[in-house]
């Protein structure tokens, strides 16, 4: 009986345990297919997300893009003022090499007076400029003939592609330029998968064999050293992630990698690594992709690239910063030849090329003869005059072309100018030359356009911008204006002046009393000598005989457009201008006093070259065109007897210069402004703290103008006489009408009906008559009027 019992106890606790188990194994099982409904689901989730967010950017817009800006570009034509120095220079800053034998685009090959170019071609918003083989025949300083050979016919003028001088960047201070895969040279993909990711067209985004090389790596290492990551993966990073080496970061790498993947063809997600992949820095500027890189470390288009040169941009991959081939060459070669290597040993190239490849030198360009952000203070010009009509996020993410009037050449000139008698002055005059500083604008008289702007004695830094901002007093510069405004009145060059003391009560009680700069007085003065000296006294005496407003009226006519208190002293220029403000003022002055407001802005299109904006040529008269022409000639006489008459000691005096030089108070200021036929150029030379300087305006910014015409050989001034304007000798001692053959006489030229009618008695003529005025006899009349 009782052994009955145990066994039936021994039944029920069996019977219970399995009861048990069996509910173990069913609130298992829907634990399990609940977590696996839940992950299921939230896998879902996450590829949709993943989905989502690859979609969105990779579909959408990928990169914010720079706004592109480009100088002029250079037109060749037959009888074109340039010589093959002025080429080569020009095609140097293009990027093109100068070879023995052309070949391809970008070649230049030079043979005594004949250059042979082989084009590249641009795509302008006017049209298209293709490719050419042009045959360029010089004489001297002269282009005498444009042959393009493919097509054996001569052309009447020829565009070169344009320099890109800089781009408007993104707050994340990224650049690069786009390039389609089917742009990419020859072994730029294959040395890219080869060192990268050899299964890349094999794989789904991720490698399995990669990963699990890298976690073994990672676990001998106890930490994180390797990633494993395809260029798929690396493009995931670089494009939604951040460069972290964290198991989070590449967890959620994976998804997107395979998402990526499914999503898009092979060749387009590489497409987009070559444009994304980050190659290196530029001060504070970021280079991606392999289309900027090839400029920043080749200064040639991608296209272009030869072996060796791609196979250093691929080494620099796997670090930019470590094989940086500027900062650490021998690193930088032993990286690239290993590239070579890998190319050999997969078959691409054979050994007799690596050898040959291996051999060469790495020929990274120099990165200060890189065009790309040599022109700091122009592209502040540049700037500043868009963001009158754009947007900044719009310049800096819409890929917009901007071309401008830049010239690379006037630039050149310019700062090679500057810095030669800045430093020049500094040894002559030793402590008292320390510290120097100078700006300059060129612009082009005809046309208003801004050519060249000077920031400072480094022209490429980016910071104080001297050109545009710095306010100076601008000395005698103003003094042509005084005058103009008194011609307007009545008087003529012939009007005598008093250039005697004068005392003047300010409404502060205090007493100014000006002076001339030599402390001398000089009586009855001509008022054209008056300002070919830049006497004060004369100025000072006939701007209050006139009037302040009458000056400040002139002033805002010619261009000035900030504010002018009506103190006497502004009559001597105490009035703050910059350098562009003056340029502004001289160059109504030198377009026969039609209002020209200047601009850097030529156009702007979209980055498919559809125009946005346009900056025509505009002009509005100003001042009647024979009160300039009275204006003119005193300002040439200048040049040729006055405080400026220095230039003529270097520059031919056929140039018939225009200009006025100037000095502010103090000696803290020196100026000079001036034009001749197709150049206009203000100079300003001084120190940021103020202090005085060991020279005046002829001994500080005239030389630096002198350096600037000499170097850059500009055209004559030539004017056409203007209706209404009479030339008649005058005598220098009493104004009074002269005759050619007495002595003191010279012609000055007036407003019809304004020459005086009393003639002076040399024996010639009786003391009063009313001769025929004559034709402009001396020389540099008649070259002036020819």
């Amino acid at each position: 009986m009782s052994k009955k019992r145990v066994k039936t106890t021994r039944r029920r606790g069996q019977n219970q345990k399995k009861s048990t188990g069996r509910a173990i194994f069913k609130w298992m099982f829907a634990a399990f297919l609940k977590l696996s409904i839940l992950g299921a689901v939230f896998f879902a989730v996450v590829l949709i997300y993943v989905d989502g967010q690859v979609r969105e950017k990779f579909e959408g817009k990928r990169w914010a893009l720079p706004a592109k800006v480009y100088a002029r570009p250079l037109e060749l034509y037959p009888g074109q003022s340039i010589s093959i120095q002025d080429l080569r220079e020009e095609l140097t800053g293009l990027g093109y090499r100068f070879v023995n034998a052309a070949q391809g685009p970008g070649n230049v090959e030079v043979a005594n007076n004949r250059v042979r170019v082989l084009t590249r071609g641009f795509d302008f918003p006017d049209g298209a400029e293709p490719q050419r083989r042009l045959m360029l025949e010089f004489s001297g300083e002269r282009l005498q003939r444009v042959h393009d050979e493919a097509r054996n016919e001569h052309l009447p003028l020829v565009r070169m592609e344009p320099i890109q001088i800089g781009g408007i960047y993104p707050h994340s201070n990224e650049d690069r330029d786009l390039i389609r895969i089917e742009e990419a040279p020859p072994f730029l993909k294959e040395a890219l998968l080869v060192v990268e990711d050899r299964d890349y067209y094999s794989h789904h985004g991720v490698s399995i064999k990669g990963i699990s090389r890298a976690l073994w790596v990672n676990i001998q290492a106890g930490r994180f050293v390797q990633g494993g990551s395809t260029l798929t993966q690396q493009l995931i990073k670089n494009f939604y992630l951040t460069s972290e080496r964290t198991l989070s970061r590449k967890l959620l790498e994976l998804p997107m990698a395979l998402v990526m993947d499914f999503r898009y063809e092979k060749d387009e997600i590489l497409e987009a690594y070559l444009n994304e992949v980050y190659l290196g820095q530029s001060g504070t500027r970021a280079v991606h992709g392999f289309g900027l890189a090839s400029q920043f470390y080749f200064s040639r288009p991608v296209t272009e690239l030869e072996l060796h040169q791609v196979a250093l941009l691929v080494a620099m991959v796997k670090g930019p910063s470590f094989y940086d081939p500027r900062r650490n060459p021998e690193r930088a070669m032993q990286r690239r030849n290993l590239v070579l290597s890998m190319l050999r040993d997969h078959g691409y190239i054979s050994d007799s090329q690596f050898q040959e490849v291996a051999a060469l030198p790495l020929g990274i360009a120099q990165a200060r003869s890189l065009h790309k952000g040599a022109y700091p203070a122009y592209l502040d010009l540049v700037r500043r005059q868009l963001r009158k009509d754009y947007r900044d996020e719009d310049l800096s993410s819409e890929g917009l072309l901007i071309f401008t009037a830049l010239d690379p050449l006037v630039q050149s000139r310019a700062d090679q100018s500057m810095v030669t008698v800045l430093n020049d002055l500094e040894k002559r005059h030793g402590a008292r030359g320390k510290d120097l500083q100078g700006a300059m604008v060129v612009t082009d008289p005809q046309t208003g356009e801004v050519l060249a702007v000077v920031g400072g004695k480094d022209t490429r830094y980016e910071g104080f911008n001297r050109g545009l901002d710095a306010v100076r007093p601008i000395g005698s510069l103003g003094k042509p204006a005084v005058f103009l405004a008194a011609l307007e009145q009545g008087y003529t060059l012939a009007s005598v002046l008093q250039d005697t003391p004068i005392n003047m009560r300010l409404p502060n009680g205090d007493v100014w009393s000006p002076q001339n700069f030599d402390r001398q007085t000089y009586g009855n003065v001509l008022m054209h000598r008056a300002l070919a000296r830049s006497l004060n006294l004369s100025t000072v005496n006939l701007g209050m005989a006139i009037g302040l407003p009458k000056v400040v009226d002139v002033l805002k006519r010619l261009g000035v457009e900030r504010d002018i208190q009506l103190f006497p002293s502004m009559l001597l220029g105490a009035q703050g201008m910059a350098p562009i403000e003056v340029a502004e003022m001289y160059q109504t002055f030198a377009s026969n006093g039609f209002r020209m407001p200047l601009r850097s802005i030529r156009m702007v299109t979209t980055a498919d070259g559809e125009e946005l904006s346009r900056y025509p040529f505009q002009l509005r008269q100003q001042v009647d065109a024979a009160y300039v022409h009275l204006i003119q000639y005193a300002m040439q006489e200048v040049a040729r007897e006055g405080t400026a008459r220095s230039i003529y000691q270097r520059l031919p005096t056929s140039l018939n210069v225009a200009g006025k030089t100037g000095t502010s108070s103090d000696q803290r200021d020196s100026w000079f402004a001036g034009y001749t036929g197709n150049r206009l150029a203000v100079v300003w030379v001084g120190r940021d703290d103020n202090s005085q300087l060991p020279f005046t305006s002829t001994g500080g910014a005239l030389p630096v103008w002198i350096e600037f015409m000499a170097r850059d050989k500009p055209e004559p001034l030539v004017a056409a006489r203007p209706s209404g304007i009479e030339y008649v000798w005058i005598d220098e001692e009493t104004g009074l009408r002269s005759d050619p053959l007495c002595q003191g006489s010279r012609q000055l030229p007036f407003i019809t009906g304004s020459a005086p009618q009393v003639s002076v008695d040399c024996g010639q003529h009786p003391s009063v008559n009313t001769p025929t005025p004559v034709e402009p006899s001396s020389g540099w009349l008649r070259n002036w009027l020819r």
